[in-house]
């Protein structure tokens, strides 16, 4: 019997390949905003000539790279897991003969995917041709490295939004616990500024998080920023702890919902 994770990762990619004109709106509005904010930060740099290592072209990157990404790691969940909790759907998926997490992280791989194709590379074209923009010194390896970092930044908002999503089992409403992950979320995930603007003791709280796997660290990857090895297995040691965490709780309120249902 063939495995039916390589093909949740297929129907995920086909999935979001369905609602083209979606995708081609959202990257319109990431284009628009991604101009906005390269224009703040090119003001910024252009005053010192390089600010916390970010000259003209890191900071285009920057910017590019993050509004790419947004979609790929899907920075603010669409919470269909927390509303199937909320209907009772879930004791469905329960019931398939498949591991449910591993089930909705192939779907969520495939979903990723697409957004590679039509949500990053466009903006990072267009950023690209227009604007300065740092290219890799090493272009072959730092893609190799890239690619891996933004896997395992796929990974990490995947725990993360499974977690929440979970959360409906106690608070049979997820959506306050959500509303303040994505208020809080592009912040201190690198969306708005580089996080090697902020103090260093405020970094260093925020490195002991999981918030700059999602988006800092592949941007870093990309622009070869300093201390890469340290930077992946942050990713690394944070995507395997959420996950580990998501089926402790996922078992947890299996129970709960067998306790419920007897």
């Amino acid at each position: 019997m063939l495995s039916p994770y390589p093909l949740l990762v297929r129907a995920g990619y086909r999935r979001r390949s369905v609602y083209l004109t979606a995708s081609l709106a959202g990257l319109f509005t990431n284009t628009v905003f991604g101009l906005l904010r390269v224009a703040v930060l090119l003001a910024v740099v252009a005053q010192t000539g390089s600010t916390a290592g970010y000259d003209a072209g890191a900071v285009s990157a920057f910017v590019w790279l993050g509004q790419g990404l947004i979609a790929v790691v899907m920075l603010w969940g669409d919470g269909e897991l927390s509303e199937r909790v909320r209907s009772g759907d879930i004791a469905i998926d329960l019931s398939r003969p498949w591991d449910l997490q591993l089930a909705l992280l192939a779907g969520d791989l495939g979903r990723a995917g697409h957004a590679v194709l039509f949500r990053l590379a466009p903006p990072v074209a267009f950023g690209a041709l227009v604007l300065p923009f740092r290219w890799p010194t090493d272009p072959v390896p730092t893609i190799l490295l890239f690619t891996a970092s933004t896997v395992l930044a796929v990974v990490v908002s995947f725990a993360l939004r499974f977690l929440l999503d979970l959360s409906t089992f106690w608070l049979l409403d997820s959506r306050g616990v959500r509303s303040v992950y994505n208020g809080l979320g592009g912040v201190l995930a690198g969306l708005t500024v580089p996080l090697a603007f902020f103090p260093d003791a405020l970094r260093g709280l925020l490195y002991a998080t999981p918030f700059p796997a999602i988006l800092q660290t592949p941007i870093d990857v990309f622009t070869e920023r300093d201390g890469l090895a340290a930077l992946l297995a942050h990713q690394l040691l944070w995507a395997v702890a959420l996950l580990a965490l998501g089926r402790l709780v996922l078992a947890r309120a299996t129970r709960k919902l067998v306790v419920q249902g007897g």
